[in-house]
């Protein structure tokens, strides 16, 4: 990675402009799950170890460039203040006076929490002119000697708290959440160790495209999970009962199975499912090969599909995962991923579980600390897997 990372900084005396990902699940006041927040705790502590102060930036949720406090980060600075030895304070806005009072007054050792980004259109940059981003974005960069980005879920965005504010403070660094981030996934794109195994799944083929596009060619074997699979299926020709399908989608299928077939790439697809008559927990199911009857829905891989899923999973040196198998939230149809699940845990692989739906499953599983890495951006990582470059990582300093 040839940008500055926070290691690269001087930070005795200065104070940190970071922006992190405490875009949490919060209910009745109470953050659900911290995983995020812990995850930025490394970056954090380091810049307070080092004689710095830090004001923080966030997003939390959709408040649609609106000051809703439904969406206020209070939940998160309480917890914050929790899981660091540090004062922790949330400022009452984003931009402003009282704001910049605080900003002013903050002592090495302490940490400013900005209230969420999102309140102002200017940092979504919709609705606004360039010229308001570019105000909002220099008005935050004057709260930093020195930017720091930690939050890779949001990197794949332009916003203006992680890829315009750049343009006002001289050093900008990745923090440790955000270079793991790129050294994993960048690292096992460009050079993975052989036999490299993807899995993909999830609802829809359409926003996983250009991911196994990119994959092909570098991947041995690709396996096919989900919802998108019946989209290939109808391309194959099989009937699909009322399963998921993309219709607009299966002629684009069918010529990713021919150019799999071209480069010599096992593209594998369900050899039998679990099928419902109802999308339900409580629906009749049972199992079948090949064609699906009127009336049926699959919800799951079935019995043997698990077993050549897993048998290639065993063999792989690099497994890169995102998209469940099936609709594991229903106890019914959640036996395909947590076995795929299982054998990436027992497998003797580096393995990189991205998207949102797959750490739900892993962490559900219990096998999340089996993977050499859990992302933290859904999105991020799926343009990541695509080959894109993000706009966020883009913006910061070269070395």
């Amino acid at each position: 990675m040839n940008k500055l990372t926070i290691k690269d900084l001087d930070l005795q005396g200065k104070r940190v402009l970071m922006r992190v990902d405490f875009n949490v699940p919060i209910k009745d006041g109470v953050v659900g799950d911290d995983t995020r927040i812990v995850a930025a705790l490394p970056s954090i502590n380091y810049v307070l170890e080092n004689g710095g102060s830090l004001v923080l930036m966030s997003h939390c949720g959709r408040p649609k460039g609106e000051k809703n406090m439904e969406f206020t980060l209070k939940p998160a600075a309480d917890r914050l203040s929790e899981l660091v030895d540090a004062k922790v304070v949330l400022a009452p806005d984003v931009v402003g006076d009282e704001v910049k009072a605080l900003v002013d007054g903050l002592q090495a050792g302490e940490i400013l929490l900005l209230e969420n980004v999102r309140f102002y259109k200017e940092e979504e940059g919709k609705g606004c002119t360039s010229e308001d981003q570019d105000a909002f974005a220099k008005e935050l960069a004057s709260y930093g000697d020195i930017y720091v980005s930690d939050a890779f879920g949001t990197a794949h965005r332009a916003h203006a708290s992680m890829a315009v504010v750049t343009k006002y403070i001289d050093q900008c660094a990745a923090g440790f959440l955000l270079e793991k981030e790129i050294e994993y996934l960048g690292q096992t794109l460009e050079s993975p160790e052989k036999p490299f195994v993807a899995i993909i799944g999830g609802a829809k083929i359409s926003g996983k495209i250009d991911v196994v596009v990119n994959l092909m060619d570098k991947c041995d074997a690709i396996l096919i999970g989900g919802g998108m699979a019946y989209t290939f299926y109808k391309a194959q020709g099989k009937t699909i009962g009322n399963s998921l399908v993309e219709d607009d989608k299966v002629e684009l299928a069918g010529q990713i199975l021919k150019k799999a077939e071209e480069k010599g790439v096992k593209l594998l697809l369900p050899i039998d499912n679990v099928v419902a008559d109802a999308f339900s927990a409580e629906a009749n199911t049972h199992v079948v090969e090949g064609n699906i009857a009127d009336g049926w829905m699959a919800l799951d891989i079935g019995p043997k599909t698990i077993e050549l899923y897993c048998n290639e999973v065993a063999g792989a040196k690099t497994v890169v995962w995102n998209g469940p198998m099936g609709c594991f939230e229903m106890e019914p149809f959640a036996t395909g991923t947590f076995a795929v699940c299982e054998a990436v845990a027992k497998s003797d692989s580096v393995s990189i579980i991205g998207g949102g739906d797959s750490v739900a499953a892993v962490k559900q599983s219990g096998m999340a600390d089996k993977m050499s890495h859990v992302s933290t951006g859904g999105g991020a990582s799926l343009e990541f897997m695509e080959g894109k470059q993000l706009p966020g990582i883009v913006a910061l300093t070269d070395k």
